[in-house]
């Protein structure tokens, strides 16, 4: 192994500079999903094992303190391991390549199709990183995804065996550990049997994995293992239409904003952060006409006649518009910034009650009509537009969704779909139309699918 003295530099600042390098564009952080899980790695891991490290001796009191301001603000290992399935995700609903992923590009599994987002920032995960991707997984029994992630830690461990990285929790052994009982639990004895032999060459007075070895071996002799199958990904909400659901959110960016005349705003990027589906009421076969225009509408609305919607139309049957520059920069940045301070974890409708759910990542704030000016106006705005009465209780207060790193909101429908809904009991009766309104433009993903109208609707801020 590299000994200490190998290295000039003092950690702390060689850690130093390996983050300014990585954060000289804030932004970059927050646009490239794989940044993102590695600061959030960085904040919760790596960075304590530096502060705590037998090399950051000189001014220790000085590191333990200026650590323990800060801690409480951290991420905590819900956050991490949040961002760990964040890229999992990521992975299966855009088909991305893992050894891609841990290179910095976000390249689909098939070979001759283009990236799918080429980051300005360019930004590789460590053998540690993919470790603990893999490791999440291990840890729920979904042996689909650690096998990939921990393949992929362990030849980048193999790569650089020897050097020593100081923030790191993981090593070449517990990749090969984790990875050899993967494989057992998939079925494949013989591999699991090579790796574990291959741990014991690093770490020969082993009793756990050399017994492992034994029962392998036994396995193998007495054929009494059933041939392996492939591995399934795993489906835990049971969606039918998750291929449905997937291949719309791969779909290319163009179809929106290429109708009859000029679009009003560029043909929309691509978000690695989410992508979210609604189920039509109706199911025909889509019909894509060539008389497909952009307009002014005013909708009958004096509200309207000075500033008229601008409307695309995207498809006739069933009847889909979008409508362009809906709602002004300034305006989206008040209501973020509104919203804000109030997000919390996303919920679903569970009979009576509201919970969390696997199918929905993201977060949400309501915010009334009466908490700005902003929000009254864009309220007004609407009403205009859809001809709908959207004071109480007509409508719902205006409900703010972050999305963050992977989230997305698996098919549905935005109506109650249960006569025992509470919502029937309500003066409002049940939801007819929903509204959506993007608030920031991303790099790639994010697509609004509509299953049944097969289509999907890009970002457009």
């Amino acid at each position: 192994a590299t000994t200490r003295e190998h290295h000039s530099k003092c950690l702390p600042c060689r850690f130093y500079e390996k983050v300014w390098a990585l954060h000289q564009d804030p932004e970059a952080s927050v646009d490239n999903p794989l940044l993102a899980f590695s600061l959030i790695k960085r904040l919760h891991s790596d960075w304590p094992n530096i502060v705590y490290s037998e090399e950051a001796t000189e001014n220790t009191q000085a590191f333990h303190a200026g650590f323990k301001e800060v801690e409480h603000e951290l991420p905590g290992t819900e956050d991490l391991d949040g961002a760990a399935q964040a890229l999992m995700r990521l992975q299966d609903v855009y088909g991305l390549s893992v050894k891609g992923m841990a290179n910095g590009i976000f390249q689909r599994a098939c070979t001759s199709c283009p990236p799918l987002y080429s980051p300005g920032r360019r930004a590789s995960l460590s053998a540690d990183d993919c470790f603990h991707v893999g490791k999440v997984a291990y840890d729920t029994g979904d042996y689909y995804h650690s096998i990939a992630w921990l393949e992929e830690a362990v030849s980048l461990f193999r790569l650089s065996y020897g050097s020593w990285n100081p923030e790191d929790r993981s090593s070449l052994e517990d990749a090969l550990d984790h990875l050899a009982f993967s494989y057992f639990m998939a079925g494949n004895i013989s591999h699991a049997l090579s790796l574990s032999k291959e741990f014991l060459q690093y770490d020969p007075s082993n009793q756990r994995v050399a017994r492992n070895i034994a029962k392998y071996k036994k396995l193998l002799e007495t054929g009494t293992v059933a041939r392996a199958v492939p591995l399934q990904r795993p489906n835990s909400t049971h969606l039918q239409s998750r291929d449905a659901y997937e291949e719309l959110c791969q779909r290319p960016g163009d179809q929106v904003g290429l109708a009859g005349g000029v679009p009003w705003s560029p043909t929309p990027a691509l978000s690695p952060l989410s992508c979210s589906s609604w189920l039509s009421l109706s199911q025909p076969a889509p019909e894509h006409l060539p008389h497909l225009s952009c307009s002014y509408e005013t909708n009958g609305s004096p509200y309207l006649l000075l500033q008229p919607a601008k409307k695309e139309m995207v498809q006739i049957r069933p009847y889909v518009a979008l409508y362009h520059d809906f709602i002004s920069d300034a305006e989206a940045e008040t209501i973020k910034g509104l919203a804000g301070p109030w997000l919390q974890r996303s919920v679903v409708a569970s009979g009576e009650k509201q919970q969390k759910a696997e199918y929905r990542i993201s977060k949400s704030a309501w915010l009334k009509d009466t908490a700005d000016p902003v929000v009254q106006a864009l309220e007004q705005r609407i009403a205009a537009v859809t001809g709908l009465d959207l004071r109480p209780p007509y409508a719902e207060y205006l409900q703010v969704v972050n999305y963050g790193l992977g989230g997305h909101y698996e098919p549905h429908f935005d109506h109650a779909t249960s006569r025992k809904s509470p919502l029937y009991r309500m003066k409002s009766g049940n939801r007819i139309a929903t509204v959506m309104i993007y608030l920031s433009a991303v790099e790639a993903g994010g697509s609004t699918a509509f299953i049944y109208a097969n289509i999907s609707v890009p970002v457009v801020k």
